[in-house]
């Protein structure tokens, strides 16, 4: 009985922040303002996305000559 309040005290609590969609600052949503920071923190840790980086290719030297025949 007394945890009743608590839990809806949270969940109200939980409500309060702000939609993806509503204006943040700068002029951009608040979820393009957070895409923002988490992109300027990738560039400072200057680490990228899996996808990001191409495969690497096998050279010449890399590849095993035909045997004739």
């Amino acid at each position: 009985m007394t945890r009743t309040p608590i839990l809806i005290a949270l969940a109200l609590l939980a409500a309060c922040g702000k939609a993806d969609n509503e204006p943040g600052p700068g002029g951009v949503t608040v979820g393009e303002a957070k895409a923002l920071d988490d992109a300027a923190e990738m560039i400072e840790q200057q680490r990228l996305p899996p996808e990001a980086v191409p495969a690497p290719r096998a050279t010449p030297a890399q590849t095993k000559p035909k045997s004739p025949g």
